[in-house]
């Protein structure tokens, strides 16, 4: 699989059959091992703990630009030192590469080290 960091989100209107649960899994093995695939098989979530509510907000709006230059958005769950990312593509009610690549870009933007 190609480095996902290089890649950018297609538009996605619908149309196409989400990742299989087991190809999704198998994709994940380049994201970060705290990713977890929804037992729906639907999303894929981590939580990201901060020591302050500053480095928090600033994770939150780093993520918010990945977001908007990708035009593929997470839902994100915010609290003083914790950011949960939840991405699912919603037009086709799954998963999708582009959730991978932002998965990806988030990971390089902790600069922490894939699996």
């Amino acid at each position: 699989m190609s480095d996902l960091t290089q890649k950018h989100c297609k538009p996605c209107e619908g149309g196409v059959a989400p990742l299989a649960p087991d190809e999704a899994t198998a994709q994940m093995q380049s994201l970060h091992p705290q990713w977890q695939l929804a037992k729906d098989g639907r999303s894929i979530q981590r939580e990201v703990r901060f020591g302050n509510y500053y480095e928090t907000m600033a994770f939150v709006n780093a993520v918010a630009w990945i977001a908007h230059r990708e035009d593929h958005h997470p839902d994100l769950e915010v609290g003083y030192n914790l950011c949960r990312v939840r991405y699912s593509t919603h037009a086709i009610d799954g998963l999708s590469e582009n959730d991978l690549i932002c998965a990806a870009k988030v990971d390089a933007l902790l600069d922490i080290p894939r699996a």
